[in-house]
């Protein structure tokens, strides 16, 4: 798995192999098709909810707009096929570098992409319950398009430069990643170099972003309470919770595994992927339910969009 430089008596990783999950090596096949129902609920889930929102002119408002770049997130994983295929074949579980780069540089991309989709997602409750006379017109079309476009390229820069700053090292020992995708703290254990000042960086900058995220949802529902709080009628402050609970449930869910797995930043072995496995893989499968379960207006577009298929 390692190949010797033109210039240096050094020699450079040029694959990786994958540990995989605790357990998942006694019943290998179980747990494959396990991961493939999970994986198949997944896609066809968000897939539903993202051909709803694109086709059904009822779900029109900025809420859905976001809920299906929510949805096309969610149904673009990195790490579960990858999961899949190292259950089947030893062959299944070596990623070449470049491979291992591209893996690490989308999982971030994808995940920091979300977290600042969920701020903007509360921001849209915050203009929708406590300056509703002003949504419409602080919410049109070319604003939710604008945040949209500023979420996928936040994440795409916020990403490329954890994945530079990772692969510039030198990788010139051990291969085995114990973990079971290429994430930047199991993959730095094996470089050949100080990586000090990329463990700070990793802590400060996602630390900053998850907590900077987290400090506006909270602000976001601070003011939308103080709102609720002023409707006078039951009813109506039901129905404002209400439209807040799903976007609630699946924040919580978001933050919870990483805040355990970053704050952790040596911590190894599969047993220390088992957080990651929620926001990874079953947080994906639970939004589309989470969405749909409390929201009549998905319900039935679903029921359209399915009415119509058949």
């Amino acid at each position: 798995m390692v190949m010797e430089t033109d210039n240096s008596n050094h020699t450079v990783v040029s694959h990786f192999t994958l540990e995989g999950l605790m357990y998942t090596a006694e019943h290998p096949r179980l747990f494959f098709l396990l991961f493939f129902f999970i994986y198949s609920i997944t896609l066809t889930g968000n897939l539903l909810i993202l051909t709803a929102v694109v086709s059904d002119p009822h779900l029109c408002s900025p809420m859905y707009h976001f809920l299906g770049h929510l949805s096309f997130l969610d149904a673009s994983t990195v790490t579960l096929p990858k999961v899949m295929a190292g259950l089947l074949t030893l062959d299944g579980k070596v990623i070449s570098f470049k491979g291992c780069a591209i893996q690490l540089y989308f999982f971030h991309f994808l995940a920091s992409t979300e977290c600042f989709l969920y701020t903007v997602m509360a921001y849209d409750r915050y203009q929708a319950i406590c300056r509703p006379l002003h949504y419409p017109v602080a919410m049109n079309k070319h604003m939710c398009a604008g945040l949209s476009g500023i979420t996928w390229a936040t994440g795409a820069v916020h990403s490329a430069i954890h994945t530079s700053l990772t692969f510039h090292l030198l990788y010139c020992g051990p291969h085995h990643i114990a973990y079971f995708f290429c994430d930047i703290s199991p993959v730095l254990k094996l470089a050949c170099a100080d990586t000090t000042i990329n463990e700070l960086v990793v802590l400060a900058n996602i630390g900053i972003v998850a907590a900077g995220c987290l400090i506006l949802i909270v602000t976001s529902y601070m003011l939308i309470v103080a709102a609720v709080l002023q409707i006078r009628t039951a009813q109506g402050r039901l129905h404002a919770f209400s439209t807040c609970t799903s976007h609630l449930t699946v924040v919580f869910l978001y933050y919870i595994p990483p805040v355990c797995i970053y704050l952790q930043p040596h911590s190894s072995g599969a047993g220390a992927g088992a957080p990651a496995v929620f926001y990874t893989i079953v947080t994906p499968m639970l939004n589309p339910f989470i969405y749909t379960l409390r929201n009549k207006e998905v319900k039935q577009a679903l029921r359209r969009l399915l009415g119509q298929g058949s």
